[in-house]
């Protein structure tokens, strides 16, 4: 099969597959604002096939593997994107313990089919937003006495929480405005347990890179859609 010739003329199709790319790339850290900002202009402004492949060469295509410019674009639902590639692999972590002091498991780590974290006189910060899961179906067991815990999920996890609040509190919360309905390839969390004079938080939030990448969305969806040769319509 022979590679389109970089003299043929570029499709808004092109354009939004190398922009999607773009916005993938700027959420994930491979790209700085500045950079993403300059190569995307230059995507909406560019007229040929040619033009467009120098943008996303040192990128990975959306969902993280490298394809050419042609080809479907992966959707994203919230920051269920990738779930399937998130489940599995071997726990990094299968619990937790502060006692007159804290602890934390946030960033790119790797849930257990089972966690138990326990503070007492203390404190414990569970993040799930990058996390990756062993297992499809975790439990996440907290307990805390006279101390306090916060699990944060994302928004389109399926998460069941049945915890117990003795002279103390065990619920979740979310502050978003819009709530996404639980991804249905997600992994499904129980998060369970007691408080004893404390509190067991779980709060539903998006992560900074998934708030990047939506207002990102947003910016575009507001411009004006291009002419077929790529310039800007005007009127």
């Amino acid at each position: 099969m022979t590679s389109e010739s970089p003299d043929m003329r570029a499709s808004d199709a092109e354009r939004e597959r190398v922009a999607e790319t773009l916005r993938e790339a700027v959420a994930e850290g491979r790209l700085e604002m500045d950079e993403f900002e300059q190569r995307l202009d230059a995507t909406f402004k560019a007229r040929t096939h040619g033009e467009l492949v120098p943008l996303v060469r040192d990128l990975p295509a959306p969902g993280g593997v490298v394809q050419p410019v042609t080809g479907a674009v992966a959707q994203r639902k919230g920051s269920s994107a990738g779930w399937a590639a998130r489940i599995g692999g071997t726990p990094t972590s299968s619990g937790a313990f502060a006692f007159w002091g804290g602890f934390h498991r946030k960033g790119r780590w790797t849930v257990g089919p089972k966690f138990t974290a326990f503070a007492m006189w203390g404190g414990g910060e569970i993040d799930l937003r990058e996390a990756n899961f062993a297992e499809r179906e975790v439990v996440i067991r907290c307990f805390t006495i006279m101390g306090g815990m916060q699990v944060t999920v994302p928004p389109d996890l399926n998460v069941q929480v049945s915890g117990l609040g003795i002279m103390g509190g065990f619920g979740e919360h979310s502050k978003l405005d819009d709530e996404p309905d639980p991804a249905p390839d997600a992994p499904r969390v129980k998060i369970t347990g007691f408080a004893l004079m404390g509190g067991v938080g779980v709060e539903f939030k998006r992560s900074k890179a998934e708030k990047r990448r939506l207002q990102e969305q947003e910016r575009l969806r507001l411009q004006k859609p291009d002419s077929g040769d790529g310039r800007k319509e005007l009127g």
